[in-house]
């Protein structure tokens, strides 16, 4: 085959079976173009002239060109040029002899089948990015070495000339060490955003599995303390049901981080919130820090994501605890603010808040530090201890609920963060708390979708045990069947699934007659399927029985979700101004 002209082209070397034309049609969806090395010649070629971007082999690719012929073509390579490649291994090839030691001979990154499509998109871009600036250092090279060539030119003209030749010449280096200084600042940004843009995506498939798993968990034990009379039976599952909803705190956390999580500002209790979390406080301090609360007895209820506050909290903790290593003081106060401060003016909106304030005995920060405590990847801590997101991402998530944040810092005097909440008239909603039962059980008949057998099935014992008839199906496919030879007044589904996905089925369920639906999903990107889950309310994973109850309900009555877990998903993308 010919040489690839496009620059930014990858080469595929994939010669068995389909592998070639199925890696090429996932990077063109990706919009990255790719062309089908079958032979390896054009391989050889791009490493001897510079030409591609990167090349995708998979091991039966490596095996027949060979990696000692690979290792030669890259020596051959420009001076400039350390060509990217992705090798497609299966686990059982770790040990195979023609991949020993390729991690160091060659600039490849090894990826194991099978692997998500994202993982090769991934992997596919940063070879691009990596290739691109390649080049870019490949002209200033040239440029550079341009320059050396006219100063020897002109090393044989006038001593005048040679002067001002010389002046002009340092002028340009003075610049080239400022762009090539500045673009080393800017790749070390790039590196430290493609960590945490990986450590999402690893964290939110994380959390996504784990939710099914807690669903099933939660579920099955509502039910057994709500059939068991035994008091050590209902105490033991007590605890368990307990540390289960700490594990669906712990995914809403790592779906926050990876971006996966829409905030759901519901009416809250934030001296409860403050209390409730007093143990997990003292033990993420340790015993040389002391914790005190001030807690103002009359303070009004705010309007906040509870999940998002808490964290938010801890890190706060967290980051004063590092500020105290020799022991001291964190104070954690809440108040209400009838007004709003005259230094903030600029940032809030007139009206009444809720105020907290989290307080340490600490080293403090001085004003050019405290001038940047907010803005992204900033950190005065030790490379590896922090990332810098923490006190950025309280200001977005106060910002986002409608407040603001604040820090007043001294050095060697300690730091206040304040953080400010809207006030609500709305009545708060504890967590663990359940919904009285309606008097008369509704007799709709609810057809239940969800590809997890084991999340399945707690569902469907949830949903008998409140009363409703119910039919379920593992695929969105027998559930339209079902639908096509019977009534249904509800539809209950999953979103992320195999085959027809969540959105999917309720557009066909919608064409059937079937209007009324109620999304259930701990990992749901909203802007993945449009306007298609407008119309519909979604209840978030793991679940509690109440949390189901509450979400038929509303589902069924067309009335406002009353429970934290239940979101109105037309109303949280108006609330984000999408």
């Amino acid at each position: 085959m010919d040489k690839p002209t496009d620059p930014n082209s990858l080469l595929i070397l994939a010669p068995d079976g389909r592998d070639g034309s199925v890696l090429s049609a996932l990077l063109a969806d990706a919009g990255i173009g790719a062309q089908i090395d079958a032979t390896g010649d054009a391989l050889v070629c791009a490493l001897e002239s510079g030409a591609a971007a990167g090349a995708i082999i998979t091991d039966e690719g490596l095996t027949r060109i060979g990696v000692n012929e690979l290792r030669k073509a890259t020596e051959r390579q420009p001076t400039w040029s350390d060509f990217p490649f992705i090798v497609l291994t299966r686990r059982s090839d770790r040990g195979r002899s023609n991949l020993l030691g390729i991690e160091q001979t060659l600039n490849a990154t090894l990826l194991e089948r099978p692997l998500h499509p994202a993982s090769l998109v991934s992997a596919a871009r940063s070879a691009i990015r990596s290739r691109d600036r390649q080049r870019l250092a490949a002209r200033h090279l040239e440029q550079l070495e341009s320059a050396r060539a006219e100063l020897r030119a002109l090393a044989q003209s006038l001593e005048s000339k040679v002067r001002e030749r010389t002046r002009e010449l340092a002028s340009a280096n003075d610049r080239l060490t400022a762009e090539i200084a500045e673009r080393e600042r800017a790749e070390e940004r790039l590196v430290q955003a493609q960590k945490m843009e990986a450590l999402g995506q690893l964290t939110g498939g994380i959390a996504h599995d784990f939710n099914n798993l807690l669903t099933a968990v939660i579920g099955s034990l509502d039910l057994l303390i709500k059939r068991s009379d035994d008091e050590r039976t209902l105490r033991l599952a007590r605890n368990a049901l307990h540390a289960a909803e700490r594990g669906g705190t712990l995914t809403a956390q790592l779906l926050a981080f990876s971006r996966r999580q829409r905030l759901s500002p519901v009416a809250i209790d934030v001296n409860y919130i403050i209390s409730s979390m007093g143990d997990l406080l003292a033990r993420s301090l340790g015993p040389r820090i002391r914790l005190e609360t001030v807690l103002d007895p009359a303070l009004w209820p705010a309007l906040a994501d509870r999940t998002q506050l808490e964290m938010m909290i801890l890190n706060l903790a967290i980051n004063a605890r590092d500020a105290m290593p020799s022991g001291g003081t964190l104070r954690i106060s809440t108040s209400n603010a009838s007004a709003v401060p005259d230094d903030l003016s600029s940032e809030l909106k007139p009206g009444e808040y809720v105020s907290i304030a989290v307080s340490d005995s600490g080293v403090g920060m001085n004003q050019s530090v405290l001038a940047k405590a907010f803005e992204p990847f900033f950190t005065t801590k030790e490379a590896g201890k922090g990332t810098g997101l923490g006190l950025s991402q309280l200001y977005g998530f106060a910002q986002q609920s409608g407040g603001t944040a604040k820090i007043d810092s001294q050095e060697n005097q300690g730091t206040t963060v304040r953080i400010y909440l809207p006030r609500t008239i709305a009545m708060p909603h504890r967590a663990g708390e359940t919904s009285t039962a309606p008097d008369q059980i509704h007799r709709a008949r609810i057809l239940l979708v969800d590809d997890d057998d084991d999340v399945r099935g707690a569902a469907e014992a949830m949903i008998e045990e409140l009363g409703y008839p119910v039919s379920s199906f593992g695929s969105g496919q027998d559930a339209i069947r079902a639908l096509e030879r019977g009534r249904f007044d509800l539809l209950i589904t999953d979103i992320m699934m195999p085959g027809m996905n969540g959105a999917e089925v309720a557009r066909l369920a919608r064409k059937g007659g079937l209007d009324k639906v109620l999304f259930a999903s701990g990992y749901a990107d909203i802007e993945e399927f449009g306007e298609e889950l407008d119309n519909a309310l979604l209840v978030r994973k793991p679940f509690r029985m109440a949390d189901l109850a509450a979400s038929i309900q509303a589902a069924l009555s067309g009335a406002k979700p009353e429970r934290a877990k239940v979101v109105d998903l037309a109303e949280a993308r108006r609330d984000r101004g999408d």
